[in-house]
């Protein structure tokens, strides 16, 4: 398994990626299959394009396929650029259990302690996700809050729990 910051050129392989992710888990993600659908390839380019504070990690396989994305995004703000956030963690179903989300996990903050300055990281993550959460749990990060209702598709709501990394 190859572990690499995704590029412009990854685009069309994220997309798919992240369109599958979206129709098949639709309630682990902020976004909506129908929102992000509509989004030209020259979007998905500049939304992946890596720069000094914000990256998206890719997992391939042996094959070259892309199965697993995350990315990472500091904090802007003057007050708050010692923060950062994971968002988008996806694992295609059939690389699940062969260890891509925690090698993706293990790039992202071993990049994340690289920038200088970055001390935290937070996620949400749906609170029923079960192994997501055990596996951000085992790289470190620790539950600190939960968002009841945090998203909502149709009539449905779904929790999240807030966890944090102190680097």
């Amino acid at each position: 398994m190859l572990v690499r910051t995704l590029q412009g050129t990854d685009a069309q392989a994220y997309q798919e990626l992240r369109l599958h992710g979206l129709k098949t888990n639709p309630d682990a993600f902020g976004s909506t299959y129908e929102r992000e659908s509509q989004f030209p390839i020259a979007t998905v380019m500049e939304r992946i394009q890596p720069t000094c504070d914000k990256f998206v990690l890719g997992a391939f396989d042996d094959k070259g396929n892309l199965v697993g994305i995350v990315t990472f995004v500091r904090e802007s703000g003057f007050k708050t650029s010692h923060k950062g956030n994971v968002y988008g963690m996806y694992v295609r179903e059939e690389a699940r259990g062969q260890g891509v989300g925690r090698h993706l996990m293990i790039e992202l903050l071993k990049r994340a302690k690289e920038m200088a300055g970055v001390e935290r990281i937070n996620l949400a993550v749906v609170s029923n996700n079960e192994p997501a959460k055990n596996l951000y749990a085992a790289v470190g990060f620790q539950a600190y809050g939960l968002e009841r209702q945090a998203l909502k598709v149709n009539d449905r709501y779904w929790d999240e729990d807030l966890m944090v990394l102190e680097l």
